[in-house]
């Protein structure tokens, strides 16, 4: 998308609205300037526009791939009719609701031109109007300040030079109250909404006077500093780093950045804790996640301390039962761990491709229908616990789900007062599960039951904060399977061998088999521009992979970026591939998506059994109810306009969305553009998603460089420590 960096101030009316998410207002609408008879395009924030609205807009031009141009809005203003018919026709236009005809010719044969003071002013005079009483007076006058405070917001923030795209949020959190609390309270907003908060409250706050090491606003420096640190996967910040950040970032010196600590500490919102050998600095943790790290090892801890009673069932009875109800033959080291891992109250299997964790998890779960233990199979995901439900053969969960996860309480109904009924657990994936879930998860299970986690720990680490299965491992203190044997077909699997390839450290080979007739399962494209990676991803997804490997190119061909921004990310390919596979006309109404576009859900919805990155196909679209259908897996899933914003294109997602997911082919571009991404547990995750097919696009110093860069494991926790040294 070009853009014009000109500034330009345009003056006229909304003729009419495109789109409008009533969640962040973004809107997308038809605007006429003054003395001009053709609409043109705006796109932007706004709150609740209405056609016929006179506005002034600043903005700058936009060349958009499918739309043409469009004017970006930087800036608006409401321009409110000063005369009898403009104001007739404004408030005709919807912008009060249940304002009718005749109540406005009331309103303006009383008020005239002082119709609109009157509401905004003095809405206790509108009862002097006949037919309106105290209360549709009362409902006039809310529905004027409900829809003016959104735009004192955003003139607000527009005034502070903060983007309008934080609006929603803030008025969400603050309702009509939100201009205030940001003048009188700013650094409340850093408390409130993690994330975005500390900026837009430093911004405002420094620009009414506020000094730069006021109390207020380096114990909210600190606390956004700790949360950014938990974003980023760390469990603490060290002492040392948060008091050169403050000075470096922030302007605020050591002494002050104490004193904050102190004070933070003292409040209970933070817990200063030494770190042992670190020279004397201290690990600096937000309360809620120091509380969750010594929780997770208390619980540990008394995991190992109840005896365990071994199963009456020897390897000869295991090894037959395995035979007849599953009709495998386990592998001496499947066997070996089949044998000891009832033994333990909690174990740890891990592994890479093709060493055989699923036919180990069937195994477990055999026996102990065998025992006739109650056994619960499950994952943190939707995708994974299907897919483990599929290949065990045996039904699974998600995690949220068997906790009894609240939505509306933001907390789990399960814990040690009402825990899980269960002998023995099996989480598979279980390198996703971060900190809170697996303390949520501890609180749950039963001490006396048997826990077992099966994952990857060369995947990527979990989205929130916490390396669980890494620490756990690195303790000492978990009994830990390792399978090490790759099983024969696998050995056969370039996708596998490269994968452990590129786990420990190598280079894939790349080299092709040109003896052989049958079409490889890793190709690697080597391309230096990102434009040229683009039209090469479009041709195989679209053209080449469909005809000769006979694959669907939306259902069965994802394509997996390290990045959302720039020519190959998720965003520029969506569009590009939606317009290469699903070409049909737009839906209308306001809605980006079409009829048979690759989809992706984007938060957990419980109601509707949909998963945060849960990939269906759009089956259906009523453009003049904004209301869609989702094809998952042939299960309908209705989405009504409020629930639209759930859902973005799925065509390239990014690897990070991909774990604990499997499919038939993936495409992954690899670019020095990439360069804050490229790491080998991110390329190893890519690789290990593909089943038929990866093929690889781009060079091979970006591929270089993701395998020699094995730092990102290197997450902030002492939870290792704490297991060890109790």
């Amino acid at each position: 998308m070009n853009v014009s960096e000109s500034l330009t101030a345009l003056e006229g009316c909304l003729d009419r609205i495109t789109f409008h998410n009533p969640e962040n207002h973004y809107t997308i609408a038809k605007f006429c300037p003054k003395g001009s008879q053709n609409p043109i395009t705006v796109v932007g924030f706004m709150p609740e526009p209405t056609a016929g609205e006179s506005l002034k807009l600043n903005g700058t031009w936009e060349t958009h791939p499918r739309y043409g141009q469009q004017l970006k809005i930087l800036r608006f203003e409401v321009v409110l009719p000063a005369t009898v018919d403009g104001i007739r026709k404004y408030l005709k236009s919807g912008v009060i609701k249940g304002l009718g005809a005749k109540t406005i010719s009331r309103l303006i044969r009383h008020f005239g031109d002082q119709t609109l003071v009157a509401i905004e002013s003095t809405p206790e005079k509108l009862t002097d109007v006949k037919g309106i009483g105290k209360a549709i007076a009362q409902q006039i006058a809310a529905s004027w300040k409900s829809h003016h405070a959104v735009r004192s917001l955003m003139i607000f923030l527009q005034n502070h030079g903060i983007s309008l795209s934080h609006s929603g949020r803030i008025f969400k959190q603050y309702g009509a109250a939100a201009v205030d609390t940001l003048k009188d309270h700013p650094y409340q907003i850093a408390c409130d909404i993690p994330g975005i908060g500390f900026y837009i409250a430093d911004r405002i706050a420094r620009q009414q006077g506020a000094a730069s090491d006021d109390p207020l606003r380096i114990r909210a420096c600190i606390l956004y500093l700790l949360e950014q640190a938990a974003a980023d996967g760390h469990m603490f910040m060290t002492g040392q780093e948060a008091r050169r950040k403050c000075a470096r970032l922030f302007d605020i010196d050591a002494e002050s950045a104490a004193g904050a600590l102190l004070a933070l500490a003292g409040e209970g919102q933070v817990v200063q804790e030494a770190m042992g050998d670190s020279g004397g600095d201290h690990a600096l943790y937000l309360s809620s996640l120091h509380r969750v790290e010594v929780g997770i090892a208390r619980r540990l801890k008394a995991f190992l301390s109840v005896p365990v009673h071994p199963p009456d069932i020897n390897q000869e009875q295991m090894t037959r039962e395995i035979l007849a109800r599953l009709a495998i033959q386990l592998s001496l080291e499947q066997q070996s761990v089949l044998e000891e891992i009832l033994l333990h109250h909690i174990a740890i299997i891990t592994g890479g491709p093709g060493t055989g964790k699923t036919t180990l998890i069937r195994s477990i779960a055999a026996i102990c229908d065998r025992l006739r233990q109650k056994t619960i199979l499950c994952a943190p995901t939707g995708r994974a616990a299907r897919r483990l439900s599929e290949v065990a053969r045996k039904k699974a969960s998600t995690l949220h789900k068997l906790l009894g996860f609240n939505l509306e309480d933001n907390d789990f109904e399960k814990d040690e007062d009402d825990p899980l009924d269960v002998d023995v657990m099996i989480v598979d994936e279980a390198s996703m599960v971060d900190a809170q879930l697996m303390f949520h998860l501890l609180k749950a299970v039963p001490v006396t039951a048997t826990l077992i986690m099966v994952g990857d720990v060369f995947q990527l680490p979990s989205v929130g904060p916490g390396n669980i299965l890494s620490d756990l491992i690195q303790s000492g203190v978990i009994r830990t399977f390792e399978l090490k044997e790759i099983f024969r077909q696998a050995e056969k699997s370039p996708i596998v061998v490269n994968a452990h390839r590129v786990r420990q450290g190598s280079l894939p080979n790349l080299e092709k088999d040109r003896q052989s007739e049958k079409l490889s399962e890793f190709y690697f494209i080597e391309q230096y521009q990102p434009e040229t990676v683009v039209k090469t991803i479009v041709e195989l997804c679209s053209r080449k992979i469909p005809q000769r490997f006979g694959l669907d190119p939306v259902r069965d061909i994802q394509v997996l970026t390290p990045m959302h921004k720039g020519t190959v990310g998720t965003i520029q390919l969506n569009q590009v591939l939606q317009e290469a596979l699903n070409p049909t006309a737009s839906s209308g109404a306001g809605i980006q998506f079409r009829p048979g576009d690759k989809v992706m859900h984007l938060r957990n919805n419980y109601a509707k059994e949909v998963f945060n990155g849960d990939i269906g196909v759009i089956s259906e679209i009523d453009g003049s109810k904004r209301r869609l259908s989702v094809n998952y897996d042939e299960r309908i899933v209705d989405y009504e306009s409020e629930e639209v914003d759930d859902l973005t294109l799925a065509y390239a997602i990014s690897v990070h969305k991909s774990q604990g997911s499997e499919y038939p082919a993936v495409v992954i571009p690899l670019m020095p553009q990439h360069h804050p991404l490229l790491q080998r547990n991110l390329l190893y995750t890519a690789i290990t998603r593909g089943k038929k097919l990866v093929i690889i696009v781009g060079t091979r110093q970006a591929l270089d460089t993701a395998i020699k860069n094995d730092k990102p494991g290197n997450r902030l926790s002492m939870l290792d420590h704490r297991l060890r040294n109790g």
